[in-house]
């Protein structure tokens, strides 16, 4: 029985969907620039206006639009969001369908082991991130390129935002898994992975707005901000490095729990 098979065709669809809508944010967005290019130090000059607590809760704070990679890091944001949320998904999904279908003994009855299931299933919304991390990579590029209106930017620093997409998406995905295995049953998916991809972006934007640094420890949205990554060239290495740790720990504790849990029948 090839779990990874089954499970990869099951997601096949929602692959295929957030990736293409993905790209689509990505042209669409991106086909502005040489309309809002030529005002952008107006732009510039009214954001500037702005509240500078209003501006850290959006990013916008280090932006600037006159630069290709400046109104890239705003398309990027929207794009985390969704990453957020289709990571979450799987998280949330790929270990409990079969007790909120009551399949689970089915599964479980074949002569396979847990923790081969959790790996198999692991891989699975793996690959499906990885397709859409790469439709990403290809769409910013062929979308800048064509949009940049032979404005220079710096790919290095295009290439270290788009690094930190695997990392980012598998801090969703992970901890999806952890909070399934958690709470008593995931009676749908929907609720829980909105909750936890906005949440976390609320706590990143109310964090930026009040000045409270210990929020920014918990949300990804602030370990990988799009602008302050393009504008330093570098990651914040001790945040990166919590996401990391949630990864970790949420990897082992997804797999501690599915090897101990009580499975309900179909009966």
């Amino acid at each position: 029985m090839n779990i990874y098979k089954q499970e990869f065709k099951m997601h096949l669809m929602s692959v295929v969907t957030w990736s293409l809508s993905l790209a689509l944010v990505i042209f669409v967005y991106l086909s502005l620039f040489t309309s809002i290019a030529p005002n952008a130090e107006r732009l510039n000059e009214t954001l500037a206006n702005f509240p500078e607590e209003l501006l850290m809760a959006f990013g916008m704070d280090t932006m600037d639009l006159s630069s290709v990679l400046g109104f890239y890091g705003v398309i990027f944001l929207i794009c985390q969001i969704c990453l957020a949320i289709q990571a979450s998904n799987y998280g949330f999904s790929i270990l409990s369908v079969e007790e909120r279908d009551l399949t689970a003994d089915f599964l479980l009855a074949k002569p396979i082991g847990r923790t081969k299931i959790v790996t198999s299933k692991f891989l699975s919304a793996l690959t499906g991130l990885t397709i859409t991390n790469a439709v990403i990579w290809i769409s910013s590029f062929i979308a800048i390129d064509l949009n940049r209106d032979g404005r220079p930017y710096d790919r290095d620093a295009l290439i270290l935002l788009l690094l930190s997409i695997i990392v980012f998406q598998l801090f969703f995905l992970t901890l999806g898994m952890l909070i399934s295995m958690l709470v008593k049953k995931v009676r749908s998916v929907t609720p829980f992975s909105m909750a936890l991809a906005f949440g976390l972006y609320v706590l990143s934007a109310f964090g930026s707005m009040l000045g409270e640094d210990k929020l920014e420890l918990i949300t990804p949205f602030n370990h990988f901000e799009p602008n302050a990554i393009l504008s330093k060239g570098e990651y914040n290495l001790p945040l990166v490095l919590i996401s990391v740790s949630v990864i970790v720990i949420s990897i082992i504790g997804s797999y501690v729990l599915y090897n101990k849990r009580n499975m309900a029948a179909a009966i």
